[in-house]
């Protein structure tokens, strides 16, 4: 009976997780350096807890229970284009992050693990954005490529492509987010500790 309970804890935990990171979906707020449809939310923070105390698999199964609660309660604006790319973004940075803090479970190992998941983020996001999530908002939102770029351009005039626009901006701005994620993790996991590892 014990050990039931104990193998049933992590889907518990993880499952708990997931819907606060649902919530804090909906807590965004713009940032004036960038264009007025990126916004900031700290919605990955959850599944980086679950990455970090029960393994990397359960930040991923975190981030995909979150979108799949965001897809049944609140629905798509972009054929589902938004929720994969939330997905894997988030997905990288704590799958990333947990693989490596668990061959190294120490302070800096942490650090050093969530530093190289912000970065495959920050990385993954330039190809996913241009291949992917910028050509959606074009049929989606009726945002054709032009009036995408006006925006960059109305804060650094001189970029004059998607590239270069991801590049200068999309990537620090997805680095810094996950930052956020990283230094909240900081904060609040040791005092969370007794409830993520049921000590």
């Amino acid at each position: 009976m014990l050990s039931n309970r104990r193998s049933a804890r992590p889907l518990v935990v993880t499952s708990m997780l997931s819907a606060i990171a649902f919530v804090l979906m909906f807590l965004e707020f713009p940032i004036p350096i960038m264009p007025p449809f990126i916004k900031l939310d700290i919605s990955d923070l959850p599944p980086l807890l679950a990455a970090f105390a029960l393994g990397p698999i359960y930040g991923v199964v975190a981030e995909l229970l979150k979108n799949l609660l965001h897809l049944l309660i609140q629905g798509t604006s972009t054929a589902y284009v938004g929720e994969v790319f939330n997905f894997l973004c988030g997905s990288i940075m704590c799958f990333t992050a947990g693989l490596i803090y668990h061959r190294k479970r120490s302070r800096s190992g942490a650090l050093l693990a969530s530093l190289i998941g912000c970065s495959l983020m920050a990385l993954a996001s330039v190809p996913l954005n241009y291949f992917i999530v910028y050509p959606a908002y074009e049929v989606f939102y009726h945002l054709p490529m032009p009036a995408i770029l006006g925006m960059y351009q109305a804060i650094l005039p001189s970029v004059d492509s998607l590239w270069e626009c991801l590049t200068i901006f999309n990537l620090p701005f997805t680095f810094c987010k996950g930052l956020v994620d990283v230094l909240l993790c900081f904060l609040i996991y040791k005092p969370l500790s007794p409830v993520l590892h049921g000590h």
